[in-house]
Order: C-alpha cells, then structure tokens, then sequence
C-alpha cells in the first residue's frame, strides 16, 4: 500500500504473478507453487525479482525457509480487485457508472436478465 493507506495498481507482469499466487490455497507458498500457476514460463530469476517488488510494494511477505523463498499475499484479492475497479471507473468515466454501461453495451442490447442484475447491483 501507498503512504496514503491505497491499493497502488500493479503492472501486468507482477498482477500476473499476484494472481497465481492468489489462486494458491495454502500459505506461505514456494516460489514453485506459484510458477506452477503462471501462464508464461518465466525463468527462476525472473519470478524472484517480480516477487521481490511485490514485497517492496507491500503485496507480499517473503520469507526463507532453508534455500526456499516462500511468499504470503498481504494484499487479499477482492481488496485489490475493488481498489482497481473504482480507479478504472474514476480514470475513464469520471466516476460515472452509466458511462461504463453504456460504453460496454454501446447498441443498448441488454438482456431482461442483464437489466435485473444492474438492478439488483444499484439496489
């Protein structure tokens, strides 16, 4: 987290790695377990050092077990996920939900079904 107790937004490349580490269930977790879940077949070092950014950033404890690194998210999922969310809709609608709609569902071809749940979202 920032100085200002926020979320900052991560680059890809370490969202990518939080997210395999997020869909781990145990912790703390070894630097194999969450190289098993990533999509690209990056190489030891590399993960290493985006791990170690995320620890700078406060998104991971890191811990030695022996020659093991073992990581922990500090950082839950859905916080990140509901701090990301509100800055992409104050970033490019101004804040504005109907912007969004409206710019997902730009011929207004929403279903009965996807009108009950924005129904449902705004209460």
């Amino acid at each position: 987290m920032d100085e200002r107790g926020t979320i900052p937004r991560l680059p890809d490349a370490e969202l990518e790695v939080m997210q395999a580490l997020w869909a781990l269930e145990h912790y703390p977790a070894h630097t194999g377990d969450v190289a098993a879940r990533l999509s690209r077949d990056w190489k030891a070092p590399t993960l290493l050092k985006l791990l170690s950014r995320l620890e700078e950033r406060g998104f991971v404890r890191g811990e030695k077990e022996g020659r093991s690194n073992l990581y922990t998210p500090l950082v839950a999922r859905e916080d990140y996920l509901r701090a990301e969310s509100r800055s992409f809709l104050q970033r490019l609608h101004q804040g504005s939900l109907g912007s969004l709609v409206a710019a997902l569902y730009p011929d207004a071809h929403l279903t009965q079904e996807d009108i009950r749940s924005l129904e449902r979202i705004l209460g």
